[in-house]
């Protein structure tokens, strides 16, 4: 078996190959489309050959103005297929090629809640995780995905802070005493690999490469002037949404977060937003709450897939 990166003339196989969604992120319409943006890149795309036939296929994610990608958003096998087998071949050649800095992969499945009770859906999923798990991406954390519409009524705007903006070593000062106690298994992987500030302006950085405005960033602070946390609002491909919200160990236990994500749907609606999503690890069962309180919806559930915290 032969693995290569795609080149141009695959195209009409790799189109026939993303026909079966399955639990796979990509369509057509998607793939064209960041094809030609650059968040999907022929050199991002991984293709197994046997006998000089295509039998698999992996389709990797990343942000336009970065040279390599971010996660996995589909992997596909020809009928009969050993798919474990190829899919995970597939997936050691694409990590092989990360830079030594560079933000871990990581492969996200789009799941529907109560995904473990739908018996096609965990066909689909098992091999997946399976040839994850051989690669390397064996640590799995599920996330529960929430969206805000103006039909879910907007959360009264906090009385009890108020919203300033701050220049860039404030917020990577505030993040980072926000990491401690952090229950965010991506905050946890980033400070066992950089170290708590590392984190923080890697964090920071990837947010202000985001479509979303720098601008929209604020710290909170309560009615004595003493801070209490920080929300970035922001926006990926898919639209705006809650990038991060978080309290000063000292201030917890108070339900801030409540307003902090209040003044982000306020300020996300202000600039334009008719729908806003966010995630929050299964296991941050107070930030999930709080969605819950504000208005927003559980409607799926995000899997990922990453290497083990060491």
């Amino acid at each position: 078996m032969k693995i290569r990166t795609a080149v141009e003339t695959d195209l009409d196989t790799v189109h026939t190959l993303i026909a079966e969604q399955s639990v796979n992120t990509v369509t057509r319409p998607r793939f064209d489309e960041y094809l030609a943006s650059g968040a999907y890149r022929y050199d991002w795309t991984w293709v197994a050959e046997s006998d000089g036939e295509i039998v698999g296929l992996a389709i990797w994610w990343g942000m336009e103005q970065f040279g390599h990608p971010f996660s996995i958003d589909g992997l596909y096998a020809v009928p009969g297929a050993d798919r474990v087998a190829v899919w995970t071949e597939l997936i050691r050649s694409a990590l092989a090629t990360f830079p030594a800095d560079a933000e871990q992969p990581e492969y996200h499945f789009f799941l529907p809640n109560a995904w473990r009770d739908q018996p096609d859906v965990v066909a689909e999923l098992e091999p997946r995780l399976e040839a994850a798990a051989a690669a390397g991406l064996s640590e799995l954390t599920e996330r529960l995905r929430y969206e805000w519409t103006p039909a879910d009524g907007l959360p009264a705007r906090s009385t009890r802070l108020r919203f300033e903006p701050a220049d860039d070593e404030a917020f990577v000062a505030v993040f980072s005493r926000v990491i401690e106690g952090s229950l965010d298994a991506a905050t946890a992987r980033g400070v066992a690999r950089l170290g708590v500030e590392g984190t923080a302006r890697e964090d920071l950085a990837i947010y202000q490469s985001m479509p979303g405005e720098r601008s929209w960033w604020r710290l909170a602070y309560d009615g004595e002037g003493k801070l209490v946390g920080f929300t970035l609002p922001s926006a990926n491909n898919g639209g705006p949404v809650v990038g991060y919200v978080g309290v000063v160990p000292e201030q917890r236990g108070h339900r801030y977060s409540d307003d902090l994500l209040a003044e982000t749907t306020h300020l996300l609606v202000e600039s334009g937003a008719e729908r806003i999503r966010a995630d929050t690890d299964l296991t941050n069962k107070p930030m999930a709450a709080s969605f819950e309180r504000q208005g927003y919806r559980n409607h799926a559930v995000r899997m990922v897939a990453s290497y083990p915290i060491d």
